[in-house]
């Protein structure tokens, strides 16, 4: 029995050594990634390159893993998202539109309703930058023509071919460097060869290169490969520069090549005069070189980044509110886009779903008009009777009274204006998502807004995800829901719907998230009057 227990007490011992470094190993948990990001709307009027106004409503903040109102959100004194420097990038749908560089920012305070109370920056756009061009553009069409001729078509006569030409072969074993040396001399020795009967005659090649002496130089014999010094052609330039070109190669190995020191080459002269451009700061900074190569000089004090200099004018950098002029209230002319900023440079992902087709989008925009005919005439039977109801009382209780009441309360809704209509895959693989806005004709209360949100189900049915119908005398009690764009707000790879909810005179901005068939409010910004 003791035995027995020896054995299991072993046997348990045995299992806890081999499972302990097992239970010891740790694999690594990578820490997730902190996640910082604003949202904004530009707003501006006229050229987008070159606005006559503009300015950047802040909008909302990811930070922590939430949202936070980008307006208030440490304003100590100017808000987080609205700090000197913060750089915006301009997207719509995604897509990369340019950036704006925030100068400064101000806080406003109206009393008129001109939807600007509140916090708004003010920076200078910049367009985006143009695609690398490839190989080909740069090599220009005409001669990547050519080049792709030679590759493709060898046989083509006016190809020059190297040819080894019968006899052409040395026997002496003569050292590199010394072939290398008579390479010119050989070769004039072989054109002045006579050439055997049924071949070409080079000499007959008027686009044969040939070496030719000066004639102001001696040697005589300009043909001969014998001649063992090596003749130059020296020529000036227009500037008052010389240069000299080679003829023909030295075959007498025992001359030295020439050398040159890097000091003393006339290119490295700061001050030496030439035609080429030199922008301000490329003279100042040839002058301080020179200064700092100077002996006795120290080079610290004017290679000095932080050295304080004197300028005329404004510093380099600096704005006030009159380089960029302020927009103001809620122009009809003005533009919108959505504006991002990120301390981390993400790859651009675009979420516009494409048409396929002209006929496919004409099917969607009939079901979603569909849709908002019926919404609008709910909208209508529920706020437009009791207005009637106090109209009829001081008419004459008549028949045709009656029946033009009742065909004014039945009448089909007003024809749909300024339709805009988009297709959107709000994450990789979603269903297509669409947004429609659109008003209807009249003043007051016979002006009306709709908006409607809609997904296709699995069965290819469109459904609406989300509906609003207001009128322009009621925006306080139902604002108007005006679309701007989707955004990618908290760097999920997945869109929401950025709205600007727009009252009497103040507005607001709301982020709603569309999941299989369902609409989340995840946002809603401070009021802005």
């Amino acid at each position: 029995m003791t035995a027995m227990r020896e054995r299991i007490a072993g046997a348990i011992v045995g299992v806890l050594l081999a499972s302990g470094p097992a239970v010891a190993q740790m694999h690594k948990v990578e820490k997730p990634q902190q996640v910082v990001r604003a949202v904004g709307v530009y707003e501006w009027t006229g050229d987008m390159a070159k606005p006559t106004a503009s300015r950047l409503v802040p909008i909302a903040l990811f930070i922590d893993g939430e949202f936070q109102d980008a307006g208030v959100y440490m304003a100590q004194p100017v808000p987080f998202a609205l700090d000197t420097g913060n750089i915006y990038e301009l997207k719509d749908a995604g897509a990369d539109k340019g950036t704006v560089t925030l100068e400064y920012a101000r806080h406003l305070q109206t009393a008129n309703g001109d939807y600007e109370d509140g916090w708004m920056g003010y920076g200078s756009f910049k367009a985006p930058a143009p695609p690398k061009a490839l190989f080909a553009k740069r090599l220009g069409p005409a001669r990547t023509a050519g080049i792709m001729s030679s590759v493709k078509d060898t046989a083509d006569p006016s190809i020059p071919v190297l040819i080894r030409r019968a006899g052409s072969e040395s026997t002496d074993p003569a050292p590199a460097a010394s072939a290398s040396a008579n390479t010119a001399s050989a070769a004039s020795t072989a054109a002045a060869a006579p050439v055997p009967a049924g071949e070409n005659n080079p000499a007959d090649d008027p686009d044969r290169p040939v070496l030719k002496r000066p004639a102001n130089e001696g040697g005589g014999n300009s043909g001969s490969g014998s001649s063992g010094s090596s003749t130059t052609t020296s020529s000036t330039s227009s500037s008052g520069s010389t240069s000299t070109s080679p003829t023909t190669a030295s075959a007498s190995p025992a001359s030295p090549p020439e050398t040159s020191t890097a000091g003393s080459s006339p290119e490295s002269d700061p001050n030496r005069p030439t035609l080429k451009r030199r922008t301000p700061e490329e003279a100042r900074r040839a002058a301080m070189e020179a200064q700092s190569d100077a002996p006795g000089m120290d080079a610290s004090l004017n290679s000095d980044p932080n050295r304080p200099r004197l300028r005329p004018g404004k510093p380099a950098g600096t704005t006030t509110g009159q380089d960029l002029p302020k927009l103001v209230g809620m122009p009809k002319e003005m533009h919108q886009m959505v504006a991002v900023s990120d301390a981390v440079n993400r790859d651009t992902h675009v979420f516009t779903r494409k048409w396929e087709d002209a006929a496919e989008r004409t099917a969607i925009l009939t079901k979603i008009e569909t849709i908002a005919h019926a919404k609008l005439t709910a909208y209508e039977k529920a706020n437009e009777p009791a207005a009637i109801k106090d109209t009829t009382k001081k008419l004459p209780a008549s028949s045709r009274t009656r029946r033009r009441v009742a065909n004014a309360v039945a009448a089909p809704p007003e024809a749909l204006m300024d339709e805009e209509l988009n297709g959107y895959e709000l994450s990789y693989g979603a269903d297509p998502t669409y947004v429609y806005t659109a008003r209807t004709d009249g003043t007051g209360a016979s002006l009306h807004y709709v908006t409607v949100v809609a997904q296709t189900d699995e069965m290819g049915e469109l459904k609406p995800v989300m509906t609003n119908v207001t009128d322009a005398m009621h925006l306080d009690r139902t604002p108007e829901m005006q679309f701007v764009d989707v955004v990618d707000a908290d760097a999920s790879n997945r869109a929401s719907l950025l709205f600007e909810l727009k009252e009497q005179n103040s507005r607001q901005f709301a982020l709603y998230r569309v999941i299989a068939g369902q609409s989340q409010q995840v946002f809603l910004s401070g009021t802005t009057q």
